[in-house]
Protein backbone atom coordinates (compact mmCIF):
# COMPACT_ATOMS: atom_id res chain seq x y z
CA UNK A 1 0.00 0.00 0.00
CA UNK A 2 1.42 3.44 -0.92
CA UNK A 3 2.30 6.20 1.53
CA UNK A 4 -0.47 8.30 -0.01
CA UNK A 5 -2.96 5.59 0.79
CA UNK A 6 -1.68 5.38 4.37
CA UNK A 7 -2.31 9.08 4.76
CA UNK A 8 -5.73 8.81 3.21
CA UNK A 9 -6.89 5.99 5.51
CA UNK A 10 -5.60 6.72 9.06
CA UNK A 11 -6.04 4.03 11.69
CA UNK A 12 -9.03 5.23 13.72
CA UNK A 13 -11.13 2.75 15.68
CA UNK A 14 -14.79 3.21 14.83
CA UNK A 15 -14.25 4.41 11.24
CA UNK A 16 -16.82 3.12 8.80
CA UNK A 17 -15.08 -0.06 7.62
CA UNK A 18 -17.64 -0.73 4.86
CA UNK A 19 -16.94 2.68 3.33
CA UNK A 20 -13.22 2.04 3.67
CA UNK A 21 -13.58 -1.19 1.69
CA UNK A 22 -15.36 0.51 -1.19
CA UNK A 23 -12.80 3.31 -1.32
CA UNK A 24 -9.95 0.81 -1.38
CA UNK A 25 -11.28 -0.48 -4.73
CA UNK A 26 -9.89 2.66 -6.32
CA UNK A 27 -6.33 1.95 -5.13
CA UNK A 28 -5.62 -1.76 -4.95
CA UNK A 29 -5.03 -4.44 -7.56
CA UNK A 30 -5.67 -8.17 -7.48
CA UNK A 31 -2.39 -9.18 -5.87
CA UNK A 32 -2.40 -11.87 -3.20
CA UNK A 33 -1.39 -9.35 -0.55
CA UNK A 34 -4.24 -7.06 -1.47
CA UNK A 35 -6.70 -9.95 -1.35
CA UNK A 36 -5.48 -10.78 2.15
CA UNK A 37 -5.88 -7.15 3.12
CA UNK A 38 -9.43 -7.10 1.76
CA UNK A 39 -10.26 -10.28 3.69
CA UNK A 40 -8.81 -8.83 6.90
CA UNK A 41 -10.86 -5.67 6.52
CA UNK A 42 -13.95 -7.75 5.85
CA UNK A 43 -13.34 -9.67 9.07
CA UNK A 44 -12.84 -6.38 10.91
CA UNK A 45 -16.15 -5.17 9.50
CA UNK A 46 -17.88 -8.33 10.75
CA UNK A 47 -16.33 -7.98 14.20
CA UNK A 48 -17.44 -4.35 14.40
CA UNK A 49 -20.97 -5.32 13.36
CA UNK A 50 -21.16 -8.06 16.01
CA UNK A 51 -19.75 -5.72 18.66
CA UNK A 52 -22.21 -2.96 17.82
CA UNK A 53 -25.11 -5.40 17.97
CA UNK A 54 -24.16 -6.80 21.36
CA UNK A 55 -22.33 -4.11 23.31
CA UNK A 56 -22.14 -0.42 24.21
CA UNK A 57 -18.93 0.89 22.61
CA UNK A 58 -17.01 4.13 23.01
CA UNK A 59 -13.57 5.32 21.98
CA UNK A 60 -11.76 8.23 23.61
CA UNK A 61 -8.43 9.91 23.06
CA UNK A 62 -5.65 9.79 25.66
CA UNK A 63 -7.26 12.68 27.56
CA UNK A 64 -10.62 10.92 27.76
CA UNK A 65 -12.39 12.99 25.09
CA UNK A 66 -15.01 10.93 23.26
CA UNK A 67 -14.12 10.26 19.62
CA UNK A 68 -16.64 7.56 18.78
CA UNK A 69 -19.82 6.03 20.25
CA UNK A 70 -22.02 3.38 18.69
CA UNK A 71 -25.81 3.43 18.47
CA UNK A 72 -26.28 1.39 21.64
CA UNK A 73 -24.32 4.00 23.61
CA UNK A 74 -26.69 6.70 22.36
CA UNK A 75 -29.75 4.56 23.08
CA UNK A 76 -28.88 3.80 26.69
CA UNK A 77 -27.49 7.26 27.53
CA UNK A 78 -30.32 9.02 25.65
CA UNK A 79 -27.81 11.51 24.26
CA UNK A 80 -27.46 12.20 20.55
CA UNK A 81 -24.07 11.35 19.09
CA UNK A 82 -23.42 15.04 18.41
CA UNK A 83 -23.96 15.77 22.13
CA UNK A 84 -21.28 13.27 23.15
CA UNK A 85 -18.43 13.68 20.68
CA UNK A 86 -15.64 15.90 21.95
CA UNK A 87 -16.75 15.65 25.59
CA UNK A 88 -15.58 13.26 28.29
CA UNK A 89 -17.54 10.70 30.29
CA UNK A 90 -18.41 13.18 33.02
CA UNK A 91 -21.48 13.90 30.92
CA UNK A 92 -22.91 10.56 32.13
CA UNK A 93 -21.35 10.62 35.62
CA UNK A 94 -23.95 9.55 38.18
CA UNK A 95 -21.99 10.73 41.22
CA UNK A 96 -22.37 7.26 42.71
CA UNK A 97 -18.65 6.43 42.68
CA UNK A 98 -16.19 8.27 44.89
CA UNK A 99 -12.94 9.96 43.93
CA UNK A 100 -10.89 6.92 44.95
CA UNK A 101 -12.86 4.70 42.55
CA UNK A 102 -12.29 6.99 39.57
CA UNK A 103 -8.66 7.62 40.51
CA UNK A 104 -8.01 3.88 40.57
CA UNK A 105 -9.69 3.49 37.16
CA UNK A 106 -7.53 6.18 35.57
CA UNK A 107 -4.38 4.98 37.32
CA UNK A 108 -4.96 1.52 35.87
CA UNK A 109 -5.63 2.44 32.25
CA UNK A 110 -3.07 5.26 32.09
CA UNK A 111 -0.41 2.73 33.09
CA UNK A 112 -1.40 0.58 30.10
CA UNK A 113 -3.41 -2.03 32.00
CA UNK A 114 -6.95 -3.18 31.24
CA UNK A 115 -9.60 -2.07 33.77
CA UNK A 116 -12.74 -4.10 34.52
CA UNK A 117 -15.61 -3.24 36.80
CA UNK A 118 -19.21 -2.13 37.18
CA UNK A 119 -20.14 1.54 36.79
CA UNK A 120 -23.37 3.36 37.55
CA UNK A 121 -24.10 6.03 34.92
CA UNK A 122 -26.76 8.71 34.53
CA UNK A 123 -28.73 9.13 31.30
CA UNK A 124 -29.79 12.47 29.82
CA UNK A 125 -33.31 12.15 31.28
CA UNK A 126 -31.93 11.66 34.80
CA UNK A 127 -32.46 7.89 34.96
CA UNK A 128 -29.66 5.63 36.15
CA UNK A 129 -28.21 2.51 34.56
CA UNK A 130 -25.41 0.07 35.42
CA UNK A 131 -22.86 -1.24 32.95
CA UNK A 132 -20.27 -4.00 33.25
CA UNK A 133 -17.26 -2.28 31.72
CA UNK A 134 -13.94 -3.22 30.17
CA UNK A 135 -11.56 -0.39 29.20
CA UNK A 136 -8.61 -1.26 26.97
CA UNK A 137 -5.75 1.22 26.34
CA UNK A 138 -4.06 1.33 22.92
CA UNK A 139 -0.47 2.48 22.43
CA UNK A 140 1.24 3.98 19.40
CA UNK A 141 4.60 3.02 17.88
CA UNK A 142 6.39 5.06 20.55
CA UNK A 143 4.64 3.18 23.34
CA UNK A 144 2.43 6.13 24.27
CA UNK A 145 -1.29 5.63 24.94
CA UNK A 146 -3.32 7.37 22.24
CA UNK A 147 -6.79 5.80 22.61
CA UNK A 148 -9.03 3.98 25.03
CA UNK A 149 -11.67 1.49 23.90
CA UNK A 150 -14.52 0.97 26.36
CA UNK A 151 -16.86 -1.99 25.88
CA UNK A 152 -19.90 -2.11 28.15
CA UNK A 153 -22.86 -4.38 28.75
CA UNK A 154 -25.92 -3.20 30.65
CA UNK A 155 -26.51 -4.98 33.98
CA UNK A 156 -29.13 -2.65 35.48
CA UNK A 157 -31.68 -5.41 36.07
CA UNK A 158 -29.06 -7.65 37.65
CA UNK A 159 -27.97 -4.85 39.99
CA UNK A 160 -31.60 -4.21 40.92
CA UNK A 161 -32.05 -7.86 41.85
CA UNK A 162 -28.80 -7.77 43.85
CA UNK A 163 -29.99 -4.69 45.74
CA UNK A 164 -33.33 -6.36 46.52
CA UNK A 165 -31.54 -9.48 47.76
CA UNK A 166 -29.20 -7.32 49.83
CA UNK A 167 -32.16 -5.52 51.37
CA UNK A 168 -33.80 -8.84 52.14
CA UNK A 169 -30.57 -10.14 53.70
CA UNK A 170 -30.30 -6.99 55.80
CA UNK A 171 -33.87 -7.40 57.03
CA UNK A 172 -33.25 -11.06 57.86
CA UNK A 173 -30.16 -10.16 59.88
CA UNK A 174 -32.06 -7.41 61.68
CA UNK A 175 -34.85 -9.83 62.61
CA UNK A 176 -32.24 -12.38 63.67
CA UNK A 177 -30.57 -9.88 65.99
CA UNK A 178 -33.92 -8.80 67.44
CA UNK A 179 -34.77 -12.42 68.19
CA UNK A 180 -31.35 -12.93 69.72
CA UNK A 181 -31.89 -9.87 71.90
CA UNK A 182 -35.31 -11.10 73.01
CA UNK A 183 -34.08 -14.64 73.68
CA UNK A 184 -31.02 -13.39 75.55
CA UNK A 185 -33.16 -11.16 77.77
CA UNK A 186 -35.55 -14.02 78.42
CA UNK A 187 -32.71 -16.33 79.43
CA UNK A 188 -31.18 -13.72 81.70
CA UNK A 189 -34.28 -12.10 83.18
CA UNK A 190 -36.64 -15.10 83.01
CA UNK A 191 -34.94 -18.45 83.46
CA UNK A 192 -31.88 -16.89 85.07
CA UNK A 193 -33.89 -15.04 87.70
CA UNK A 194 -36.03 -18.09 88.43
CA UNK A 195 -32.92 -20.18 89.05
CA UNK A 196 -31.50 -17.42 91.25
CA UNK A 197 -34.70 -17.41 93.32
CA UNK A 198 -34.39 -21.19 93.71
CA UNK A 199 -30.82 -20.68 94.90
CA UNK A 200 -32.00 -18.25 97.59
CA UNK A 201 -34.61 -20.73 98.80
CA UNK A 202 -32.01 -23.47 99.03
CA UNK A 203 -29.71 -21.16 101.02
CA UNK A 204 -32.58 -20.54 103.43
CA UNK A 205 -33.18 -24.27 103.92
CA UNK A 206 -29.47 -24.85 104.44
CA UNK A 207 -29.45 -22.06 107.04
CA UNK A 208 -32.38 -23.58 108.91
CA UNK A 209 -30.62 -26.95 109.09
CA UNK A 210 -33.86 -28.97 108.94
CA UNK A 211 -32.94 -31.05 105.89
CA UNK A 212 -30.03 -33.13 104.65
CA UNK A 213 -27.23 -30.57 104.37
CA UNK A 214 -25.07 -32.68 102.07
CA UNK A 215 -27.84 -33.18 99.51
CA UNK A 216 -28.84 -29.51 99.57
CA UNK A 217 -25.22 -28.40 99.14
CA UNK A 218 -24.87 -30.68 96.14
CA UNK A 219 -28.10 -29.36 94.61
CA UNK A 220 -27.01 -25.79 95.28
CA UNK A 221 -23.74 -26.45 93.45
CA UNK A 222 -25.64 -27.86 90.47
CA UNK A 223 -28.03 -24.91 90.35
CA UNK A 224 -25.10 -22.47 90.53
CA UNK A 225 -23.52 -24.23 87.54
CA UNK A 226 -26.77 -24.02 85.57
CA UNK A 227 -27.05 -20.29 86.33
CA UNK A 228 -23.54 -19.72 84.99
CA UNK A 229 -24.34 -21.72 81.85
CA UNK A 230 -27.53 -19.71 81.27
CA UNK A 231 -25.66 -16.43 81.71
CA UNK A 232 -22.94 -17.60 79.33
CA UNK A 233 -25.51 -18.69 76.76
CA UNK A 234 -27.34 -15.38 77.04
CA UNK A 235 -24.06 -13.54 76.55
CA UNK A 236 -23.12 -15.57 73.48
CA UNK A 237 -26.54 -15.05 71.90
CA UNK A 238 -26.35 -11.26 72.38
CA UNK A 239 -24.60 -9.42 75.22
CA UNK A 240 -26.79 -6.84 76.92
CA UNK A 241 -23.78 -4.53 77.27
CA UNK A 242 -23.76 -4.14 73.47
CA UNK A 243 -27.15 -2.43 73.64
CA UNK A 244 -26.61 -0.68 76.96
CA UNK A 245 -23.04 0.64 76.74
CA UNK A 246 -21.91 0.19 73.14
CA UNK A 247 -19.63 -1.87 70.97
CA UNK A 248 -16.26 -1.13 72.62
CA UNK A 249 -17.31 -2.21 76.15
CA UNK A 250 -18.96 -5.28 74.59
CA UNK A 251 -15.79 -6.17 72.67
CA UNK A 252 -13.64 -5.60 75.74
CA UNK A 253 -15.79 -7.97 77.80
CA UNK A 254 -15.90 -10.53 74.99
CA UNK A 255 -12.11 -10.47 74.69
CA UNK A 256 -11.75 -11.06 78.45
CA UNK A 257 -14.04 -14.09 78.25
CA UNK A 258 -12.30 -15.26 75.07
CA UNK A 259 -8.87 -15.10 76.72
CA UNK A 260 -10.10 -16.95 79.81
CA UNK A 261 -11.65 -19.70 77.72
CA UNK A 262 -9.00 -20.16 74.98
CA UNK A 263 -5.83 -18.90 76.68
CA UNK A 264 -5.14 -16.53 73.76
CA UNK A 265 -4.12 -13.01 74.77
CA UNK A 266 -5.81 -10.37 72.62
CA UNK A 267 -4.57 -6.78 72.53
CA UNK A 268 -7.38 -4.26 71.98
CA UNK A 269 -6.62 -0.78 70.60
CA UNK A 270 -9.58 1.53 70.10
CA UNK A 271 -9.95 5.20 69.25
CA UNK A 272 -13.68 5.19 68.56
CA UNK A 273 -14.93 8.44 70.04
CA UNK A 274 -18.69 8.02 69.81
CA UNK A 275 -21.55 5.54 69.63
CA UNK A 276 -22.57 4.24 66.24
CA UNK A 277 -25.94 3.03 64.98
CA UNK A 278 -27.27 -0.28 66.30
CA UNK A 279 -26.67 -2.07 62.98
CA UNK A 280 -23.13 -0.74 62.65
CA UNK A 281 -22.22 -1.71 66.22
CA UNK A 282 -23.74 -5.15 65.82
CA UNK A 283 -21.81 -5.72 62.59
CA UNK A 284 -18.50 -4.71 64.18
CA UNK A 285 -19.13 -6.95 67.17
CA UNK A 286 -20.15 -9.99 65.08
CA UNK A 287 -17.21 -9.68 62.68
CA UNK A 288 -14.74 -9.49 65.56
CA UNK A 289 -16.49 -12.41 67.26
CA UNK A 290 -16.31 -14.55 64.11
CA UNK A 291 -12.70 -13.62 63.38
CA UNK A 292 -11.54 -14.44 66.91
CA UNK A 293 -13.47 -17.72 66.82
CA UNK A 294 -11.61 -18.65 63.63
CA UNK A 295 -8.30 -17.72 65.28
CA UNK A 296 -9.07 -20.02 68.21
CA UNK A 297 -9.99 -22.88 65.85
CA UNK A 298 -7.33 -22.66 63.16
CA UNK A 299 -4.51 -20.17 63.79
CA UNK A 300 -2.67 -22.00 66.60
CA UNK A 301 -1.38 -18.80 68.24
CA UNK A 302 -0.99 -17.50 71.79
CA UNK A 303 -1.84 -13.90 70.97
CA UNK A 304 -3.73 -11.73 68.51
CA UNK A 305 -4.76 -8.10 68.14
CA UNK A 306 -7.94 -6.12 67.50
CA UNK A 307 -7.94 -2.45 66.44
CA UNK A 308 -10.98 -0.19 66.01
CA UNK A 309 -10.25 3.29 64.65
CA UNK A 310 -11.89 6.17 62.81
CA UNK A 311 -10.29 7.04 59.46
CA UNK A 312 -11.52 9.28 56.62
CA UNK A 313 -15.22 8.84 57.33
CA UNK A 314 -14.93 5.12 58.09
CA UNK A 315 -14.59 2.95 61.14
CA UNK A 316 -11.72 0.62 60.29
CA UNK A 317 -11.58 -2.67 62.20
CA UNK A 318 -8.59 -5.00 61.92
CA UNK A 319 -8.18 -8.42 63.52
CA UNK A 320 -4.65 -9.76 63.11
CA UNK A 321 -2.94 -13.03 63.99
CA UNK A 322 0.48 -14.41 63.09
CA UNK A 323 -0.64 -18.00 62.87
CA UNK A 324 -0.86 -20.68 60.21
CA UNK A 325 -2.67 -18.62 57.61
CA UNK A 326 -4.51 -20.23 54.72
CA UNK A 327 -4.85 -20.13 50.95
CA UNK A 328 -8.00 -18.40 49.75
CA UNK A 329 -10.21 -20.44 47.43
CA UNK A 330 -12.67 -18.20 45.63
CA UNK A 331 -14.86 -21.16 44.67
CA UNK A 332 -15.27 -22.35 48.26
CA UNK A 333 -16.36 -19.83 50.85
CA UNK A 334 -17.04 -20.81 54.46
CA UNK A 335 -20.21 -19.89 56.32
CA UNK A 336 -18.25 -17.64 58.69
CA UNK A 337 -16.70 -15.61 55.87
CA UNK A 338 -20.04 -15.39 54.07
CA UNK A 339 -21.69 -14.14 57.26
CA UNK A 340 -19.04 -11.45 57.76
CA UNK A 341 -19.27 -10.25 54.16
CA UNK A 342 -23.07 -10.15 54.14
CA UNK A 343 -23.19 -8.25 57.43
CA UNK A 344 -20.75 -5.70 56.05
CA UNK A 345 -22.72 -5.30 52.81
CA UNK A 346 -25.96 -4.78 54.75
CA UNK A 347 -24.57 -1.50 56.17
CA UNK A 348 -22.67 -0.42 53.05
CA UNK A 349 -19.36 -1.71 54.37
CA UNK A 350 -16.78 -4.17 53.16
CA UNK A 351 -14.74 -7.06 54.58
CA UNK A 352 -11.39 -8.09 53.13
CA UNK A 353 -9.22 -11.00 54.23
CA UNK A 354 -5.49 -11.17 53.59
CA UNK A 355 -3.86 -14.45 54.56
CA UNK A 356 -0.46 -15.97 53.83
CA UNK A 357 0.36 -19.55 54.78
CA UNK A 358 2.87 -19.53 57.61
CA UNK A 359 2.57 -15.77 58.18
CA UNK A 360 -0.94 -15.22 59.48
CA UNK A 361 -4.23 -13.55 58.63
CA UNK A 362 -5.62 -10.02 58.69
CA UNK A 363 -9.36 -9.39 58.60
CA UNK A 364 -10.28 -5.78 57.74
CA UNK A 365 -13.78 -4.35 58.10
CA UNK A 366 -14.63 -0.92 56.66
CA UNK A 367 -17.80 0.64 58.09
CA UNK A 368 -18.99 4.00 56.70
CA UNK A 369 -19.78 6.50 59.45
CA UNK A 370 -23.11 8.29 59.26
CA UNK A 371 -22.95 12.06 59.65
Amino acid sequence: MSKDLNREYPEVIGENVTELLSRLDEHITDSLFEQDLRQSLKQLSNVKFALDESSIVAVTDHKGKIQYVNDKFCQISKFARSELLGLDHRIINSGHHGKDFMADLWRTISSGDVWRGEIKNKAKDGSYYWVDTTIVPFVDNQGRIHQYLAIRNEVTQLKRVEEELQLMMSQVMHIQEEERRRFSRELHDGIGQSLFSLLIQMDRLIGEGETDQTELTRLRHNVTGIIEEVRSLAWQIRPSVLDDLGVIPAIRTYIENFTDHHGIRVELNSHLRRRLGALEETTIYRVIQEALTNIAKYASVSEASVAVNEMDGFVVVRIIDRGHGFARNSSAKGVGLFSMEERAKSIGGKVTIDSVIGEGTTVTLMVPMKI
